[in-house]
């Protein structure tokens, strides 16, 4: 049970960032001194590094297991989060997204692969509902950060000590994760039964994956950007409505 919690918690930390760009994006650009378009970018560099992550978390987690891959890549999470309160400019930022997609897909997969093979179904939907959590509360401390007039870069730097906690926890729990050397039934069985390929509902399968990531992400990004240039909405009112996305 202990670990289960751990588990949840790392799930809301991976929601944490998701939608903090975009909530934040009125106010950072100005002061940077950026053109709109230019969230795109690092948005955009922030998922390639989470779909290369994702695509080499099996290897990773096989040699060096479940809980250093999380604890590394909340690390990653919580390094790049303290760089978005420090980048100056375009490229500074660009540098923080590599880490912030190489770490969320890290543990996205892994935390992902470990519930399913060893906790029963129920607690899936319980892992994704605490990231939902996690991606409401991002641009919910940021509005509050921005109602108090306490500058964005000090919002980030909350959400990266809030990472930097649970990578503690982490650490502390990893004598909780079961040997990865010894693989469950599940496991075994899964391996046994490799997917197909050839499965005639799979393109559909991905393309409804694309098109709702496609979604959630371009909302998640440019929602409350919207709210303040078209509908001008004060930043931290519009924040506050970006997070009832999520």
């Amino acid at each position: 049970m202990a670990l289960l919690v751990v588990i949840y918690l790392a799930f809301i930390s991976l929601g944490l960032p998701d939608g903090v760009l975009g909530s934040i994006w009125p106010v950072m650009r100005l002061e940077l001194g950026l053109p709109f378009y230019t969230a795109g970018l690092i948005g955009a560099l922030a998922s390639i590094g989470t779909v290369v992550s994702a695509l080499s978390s099996y290897r990773m987690i096989r040699r060096f297991g479940t809980a250093k891959v999380t604890i590394v890549s909340v690390l990653m999470t919580a390094v790049a989060l303290m760089g978005f309160s420090l980048a100056s400019s375009l490229p500074s930022l660009l540098l923080c997204a590599i880490p912030l997609g190489l770490g969320a897909g890290s543990v996205d997969s892994a935390l992902n692969n470990y519930v399913a093979l060893h906790y029963k179904a129920r607690h899936m939907n319980w892992l994704h509902s605490f990231w939902g959590l996690g991606a409401t509360g991002g641009p919910a401390i940021m509005a509050l950060v921005l109602s108090l007039q306490a500058g964005y870069r000090n919002g980030y730097r909350t959400l990266g000590a809030l990472q930097l906690i649970l990578v503690l926890v982490l650490f502390f729990s990893r004598t909780l994760w079961q040997d990865p050397s010894k693989p469950t039934i599940k496991e075994q069985l899964a391996q046994k039964e490799k997917p197909s390929l050839k499965h005639k509902a799979l393109p559909f399968a991905l393309l409804s994956f694309f098109l709702y990531c496609a979604l959630e992400i371009s909302t998640g990004l440019w929602a409350v950007s919207y709210l303040v240039e078209v509908k001008h909405l004060l930043p931290a009112d519009a924040a506050f409505y970006g997070s009832l996305f999520f």
